[in-house]
């Protein structure tokens, strides 16, 4: 299950207008001959007339604004990526039209190479130049990924799904017509990701027969040629896989490879296999950090890694693992965790942040970037944030610690442990305004605790894997042992503890509950009360495999084992409850069938069940609903707890 990180979207987002006090960086990229960097950004420096977000191009040297792009003021602009000869595509959203164009701007002008009748991402430009692939999906009945709201289950259910496929467009020429867009994959396959052959010829995609949100963790690696949409399998490797990405020289697939709970969520060790298929290799086996994104450029392997508190960029070397090249306690990308390199490997560019700074772009020397832009530097921190780590059962674990800005340092206060999703991911850092909805709980007067137990990234792929079939144990162990530690360098108040968490950590948070009775209250969103009745009524439970090594129906008793519901009658602690009416990763069911048990068990319970909402909460109106209802919850079972 896709981690909801975020507290953000835990708690839902922020308003559209406070929002806006943060100057945002988003969809990054950098130049060929990295001097030039385009991003997505408000645009209300351009007029009057654009001030929603608009494509940006600035210098990489200093920062300045070069030119702003804005072709459509009734669109949105996302996926914005420069093609060999330093232009720029990127894509122009109309949701009222349910349509999609695949925008080119050159020095001189902006046209439009194609539109598309339904939802698109990842434009890439070809090596030559000549056309832009695209990953199209037709009709679309619902947004791309499992994480978004799914279409409602009625009449025949199961008999088709969106599909996600391969276009290309040429450069030059007429526009294409939404009519006339014809995908060169195969129907019937979705392709996830993709990354051109040097030769302009062809693609190396994962792909998936059938339904796309549920074949993820199953998805194969493979060449598809780019004019006859013929399908060759590479590999099908035993991990899930994110990143493939092919040599300069055309002979080599590199990918990220590990346990991932869902795609999107990226960690793992690095591997490569012939493009001519074979048995993929591990090249950086028993390394002690996790790969979230990878890139081969002309001068190698470039790669983001996770180590404790530290993201970082190193060089992969296939015979000698990981080089460090710069690193920091922060996150990378536009919220994306990548970084953007030049294509010969020695210059960058990405965004950068952690809780107490807010965004920035950094570019430069690989080895030596600097901040170029300044847009946030008066935004003072409302948070103060520190890396905590502790040992348990042999691990060394790390995790965040939040606290109010001021406040007397010496009176014990209350804390709520906000688990992630996953389990395979992280809490990282990310820049908390002031109204962040963790930053809000935080200036009612409670210390946040987000650990990263085992199951976690950040510490190599057996600590990631370390969690299989044992959800709930070792890495509940690991959070206890780190609330021991937290009260020995923070006035924490022990008798007024909260727990929270979405999606795996809305399972912790149900699990703990029939586990311990160390925490007053609990929030549990979007959460798994009973793996049995899970494995048949969600939408992707291919997931379950990597982690549970068989189907249900082969270990009855491994899912059951580790289901809250049958270990009800030890739940006695106060619990809120919420979760979306179209969540497909996570179904309302589970939340029902665990409110129904806490309330026979006369345990204080409430669930709400968003309409419309799929595994996180967007709405903004049912966002600020939410954040009252948790508020009050917490400040009734856990800051006034006797």
């Amino acid at each position: 299950m896709r981690l909801a990180l975020t507290t953000l979207l835990l708690l839902g987002a922020a308003s559209p207008a406070l929002a806006q006090s943060v100057h945002v960086y988003g969809a990054l990229a950098l130049s060929p001959r990295g001097d030039r960097i385009a991003t997505i950004e408000d645009g209300s420096g351009a007029g009057a007339a654009s001030r929603h977000a608009v494509v940006t191009i600035r210098a990489a040297g200093d920062g300045r604004v070069l030119r702003r792009i804005d072709p459509c003021a009734t669109c949105s602009y996302s996926d914005v990526t420069f093609a060999p000869s330093g232009d720029v595509a990127f894509l122009a959203r109309d949701r009222a039209a349910g349509t999609v164009m695949l925008d080119y701007a050159d020095p001189a002008r902006v046209r439009t190479l194609a539109t598309v009748a339904g939802i698109a991402q990842r434009p890439r430009v070809s090596p030559d130049g000549r056309s832009v692939a695209l990953l199209v999906t037709l009709g679309a009945a619902k947004e791309a990924g499992a994480t978004q709201a799914g279409v409602r289950q009625v009449g025949e259910i199961g008999e088709k799904s969106d599909e996600q496929r391969l276009a290309v467009f040429p450069v030059t020429g007429a526009p294409v017509a939404a009519a006339a867009v014809r995908p060169r994959s195969p129907a019937g396959r979705y392709i996830y990701e993709y990354d051109w052959t040097p030769d302009s010829r062809g693609f190396v995609a994962t792909t998936a027969p059938g339904n796309g949100d549920a074949n993820w963790w199953v998805a194969t690696l493979d060449a598809i040629d780019a004019a006859t949409g013929a399908v060759r399998s590479i590999a099908k490797p035993t991990t899930q896989m994110n990143f493939p990405r092919v040599s300069p020289d055309g002979r080599t697939v590199a990918y990220i490879g590990g346990l991932m709970s869902d795609f999107g969520a990226v960690g793992g060790d690095v591997y490569t296999v012939p493009i001519t298929g074979g048995t993929p290799t591990d090249i950086t086996p028993g390394y002690k950090a996790t790969v979230t994104s990878l890139d081969w450029t002309a001068g190698g392997l470039r790669a983001t890694t996770l180590a404790g508190a530290d993201a970082a960029i190193v060089s992969i070397d296939r015979t000698k693992g990981g080089e460090l090249l710069w690193s920091r306690p922060a996150s990378f990308g536009a919220g994306d965790g990548r970084v953007a390199y030049s294509a010969d490997g020695r210059s960058i560019a990405t965004v950068v942040q952690d809780y107490t700074h807010a965004p920035a772009i950094f570019a430069g020397s690989i080895t030596a970037p600097r901040q170029i832009t300044h847009d946030n530097d008066a935004i003072p921190p409302v948070v103060t944030a520190r890396s905590v780590t502790w040992r348990n059962d042999g691990f060394t674990i790390q995790g965040w610690l939040l606290g109010p800005a001021a406040g007397d340092p010496a009176a014990k206060a209350p804390m709520i442990v906000n688990v992630h999703g996953g389990p395979a991911s992280a809490s990282v850092p990310g820049f908390l305004a002031a109204d962040n909805p963790v930053a809000a709980m935080i200036a009612q007067g409670y210390y946040m605790f987000l650990p990263n137990p085992r199951g976690s990234y950040g510490q190599g792929a057996a600590f990631t894997a370390a969690n299989r079939r044992d959800f709930g144990g070792g890495d509940l162990r690991d959070i206890l042992a780190g609330i021991d530690a937290v009260e020995k360098v923070a006035p924490i108040d022990d008798d007024r503890l909260g727990l929270m968490g979405g999606s795996y950590g809305g399972f912790m948070a149900m699990w703990a509950n029939t586990q311990t009775d160390r925490f007053k209250g609990i929030i549990a969103g979007a959460g798994l009360s009973n793996w049995v009745s899970y494995y048949g009524t969600n939408g992707i439970d291919q997931w379950m495999l990597p982690f549970f090594g068989k189907t249900l129906y082969d270990d009855y008793k491994a899912y059951e084992d580790v289901s809250a519901i049958y270990h009800i009658k030890s739940a006695k602690t106060p619990t809120f409850i919420y979760v979306g009416e179209r969540d497909i990763e996570v179904p309302p069911t589970q939340s029902i069938e665990y409110w129904h048990a806490l309330k026979e068990r006369g345990v204080p319970t409430t669930l709400v069940i968003y309409p419309d909402e799929g595994h996180s909460i967007r709405d903004p109106q049912h966002g600020a609903d939410l954040r009252r209802r948790v508020l009050a919850w917490l400040d009734t079972y856990v800051k006034r707890a006797k």
